[in-house]
């Protein structure tokens, strides 16, 4: 079958669609109709069937007698260490967990904040809440103790599974004092603390509060798995809101177990018992799904590795892990292939390794400049998919289906919308806009299953954030357009589109153009307030390693280079070459924080930021083209 037939069979009986999916999944109790639209415009999917993550991700597969096959392999450049777990070993060690949980006092409907860095205990955590219905929250190891707290006070955990510390290159980042602190922050106090001692840093436990994690499980009994309505939370994971507060986005047990079993071999076109590794961290939300839940579900192995592109020891660490673990499909974040690109621009790394069994790159969580694509896909070999998706959806909103049919990657484009989301491009009021234009992407609703059905104790805000400015849609956030094949393309967030004298222009386009230059191995550009135009681009330039010509020379041809692209409606004149971009932990460009500090406003010091002296830095160059103005 074609992706147009698959697509169109979606669309013409979304319930029979859905429901055959379903069939893949083992279920306690079948639900009777995949949709539940009582609550519209809050919709449930699978609520009436009875059922259980962990089974589904670890027992069932050990029930038909796969129990040797691989489910995880931890590599940790960092440390030196490798470990591999079978689904067998990860059925005994997570139900030891569990049993510990529960004979604690945790079950259904409990919350547990998971505050883990990448070793296969924190996936093991995770797995362990699933099996006795409890909802984990991840919350990424090593964030401050405020923002843990701010968590901690929104789900009201009954315990926290904690590891002793966090190590990055060069340093190790003790827990300990951010959960304490976090902790005693809070108003709400959990009931208990389990920790997970790592050599590096050893937690020193409280007494009557912190429990060891292998002293915890000493001489209790295994726990089963206790099956869940469909619509239950399997998790609440928060993505940073716009007004400062963190957004617990829900994700339902049901509908995440079809969608991410369907996704596994429709988009990444694996098969049960192949190596899949996304290179993330089990604080994001790639983490949850294509870490976790996404390949256990569909008896894969995958990679929980614990290092960098760079650096660790060097910039073919990824090519390595692929190569020595036989990784099938790839995927990562745009901003690691650049980073890797940075130091070795010529991938002289990647000639010492055998790829011959990888099939194809995914990329995700930035939008991805054609140069990057193009680099990967010339040092590779292989076809480089970008899609996209969200912390909100879960799995990919559009992608390139290549276990359906791969189809023609058009470079600057994630392909095409996956069943069960009808995407459109609207203009402010609300109205599909012609082919070839800049609009808001908005996805008609219903949503489809895995997808968020609220936020965790804010149903208000749910409504306000994504479904009240185009009723009968959710609101994406981006902007984009459609092409005449029905390619997406995603040009920036609908903050990001800038005014300039009238004109809506996207950031993205320009990144785009600034991207293509030779010695620019990273950019960002961002609008700055202009009295005469509105709003007027500035770009920050990060060179490749090893360019030593004039800043001012490679300047003027970036400049040069968005006249003859984009053209005088550009007004692009502003450039600035700066050492590195301010991201959060995950890769994305704070490209909000570089405005207020062009434009002299007052901001609040994102949690997720990788490294805040970069601040700083940013703050410097910007002086020495006279921002802010005062």
């Amino acid at each position: 079958m074609s992706y147009a037939e698959v697509y169109a069979g979606w669309k013409a009986d979304p319930e029979g669609f859905w429901m055959e999916a379903a069939e893949a999944i083992d279920w306690d109790r079948k639900p009777s109709k995949a949709l539940n639209e009582e609550n519209a415009p809050l919709y449930e999917w699978f609520a009436d069937g009875m059922v259980n993550t962990c089974w589904n991700a670890v027992d069932r597969h050990v029930a038909a007698g796969n129990g040797d096959r691989l489910a995880i392999i931890y590599d940790s450049p960092i440390t030196g260490t490798q470990e591999k777990i079978t689904y067998a070993d990860l059925q005994t060690r997570v139900a030891s967990l569990a049993g510990a949980l529960a004979a604690k006092g945790v079950g259904k409907g409990d919350r547990v904040i998971i505050y883990m860095p990448m070793v296969p205990q924190a996936l093991e955590a995770m797995l362990a809440c699933s099996r006795l219905g409890a909802i984990h929250s991840v919350v990424f190891g090593g964030f401050a103790a405020h923002e843990l707290a701010v968590r901690i006070d929104d789900c009201k955990p009954k315990a926290i599974i904690a590891a002793s510390c966090g190590i990055e290159p060069g340093r190790v980042i003790a827990y300990q004092p951010l959960y304490d602190g976090a902790i005693e922050l809070a108003e709400h106090k959990p009931e208990f603390v389990v920790v997970f001692q790592r050599e590096q840093a050893v937690a020193e436990l409280t007494e009557g509060r912190d429990v060891d994690w292998y002293a915890a499980q000493d001489g209790v009994e295994p726990a089963d798995c206790v099956p869940v309505e469909g619509n239950h939370p399997a998790y609440v994971l928060y993505t940073s809101g716009t007004t400062g507060s963190p957004k617990g986005v829900v994700r339902p047990t049901g509908g995440h177990l079809v969608a991410l079993n369907w996704t596994m071999k429709n988009i990444y076109n694996v098969d049960p018992g192949d190596v899949f590794w996304a290179a993330s961290d089990v604080g994001w939300v790639v983490g949850h799904s294509y870490i976790c839940y996404g390949p256990l579900i569909h008896g894969n192995t995958t990679i929980v590795f614990e290092g960098k592109p760079v650096g660790t020891p060097d910039a073919g660490t990824f090519w390595r892990v692929i190569s020595e673990h036989n990784v099938r499909s790839f995927f990562t974040a745009p901003t690691a292939f650049r980073a890797i690109k940075r130091e070795d621009p010529k991938g002289e790394f990647r000639a010492k390794y055998d790829l011959g069994c990888l099939r194809a790159l995914y990329l995700a969580g930035e939008r991805a400049d054609p140069d990057t694509i193009v680099w990967a896909q010339d040092l590779l070999g292989i076809p480089v998919y970008d899609h996209w998706w969200q912390t909100e959806t879960g799995w990919t909103i559009a992608g390139n289906p290549a276990g359906i049919e791969a189809m023609p990657v058009k470079i600057g484009s994630p392909t095409v919308a996956m069943p069960g989301y009808d995407v459109q491009i609207l203009d402010e009021g609300g109205n599909q806009v012609p082919n070839g234009e800049l609009g808001a992407i908005a996805v008609k609703l219903p949503l489809p299953p895995g997808t968020l059905p609220t936020l965790w104790n804010a149903e208000d805000r749910f409504r306000k954030s994504y479904l009240s400015t185009f009723p009968g849609y959710y609101e994406t956030g981006d902007a984009g357009m459609i092409d005449e094949d029905g390619y997406l393309y995603i040009m920036a967030r609908t903050d990001d589109v800038i005014n300039v004298a009238g004109h809506r222009l996207s950031t993205g386009g320009m990144e785009e153009v600034l991207a293509s230059h030779p010695d620019v191995a990273e950019c960002a550009v961002i609008g700055v307030a202009d009295e005469l135009k509105g709003q007027l681009p500035m770009g920050f330039l990060c060179l490749t390693k090893g360019v030593n010509r004039p800043h001012a020379d490679i300047v003027n041809e970036c400049v040069k280079l968005m006249r003859d692209q984009i053209g005088p409606v550009a007004a692009f004149k502003l450039a600035l070459v700066v050492d590195r971009l301010p991201k959060t932990r995950s890769g994305k460009i704070l490209r909000g924080i570089m405005v207020k500090i062009s434009d002299g406003q007052e901001f609040k010091m994102p949690a997720t930021i990788d490294d805040p002296a970069i601040l700083d830095e940013i703050r410097e160059a910007l002086a020495t083209l006279g921002y802010p103005k005062s």
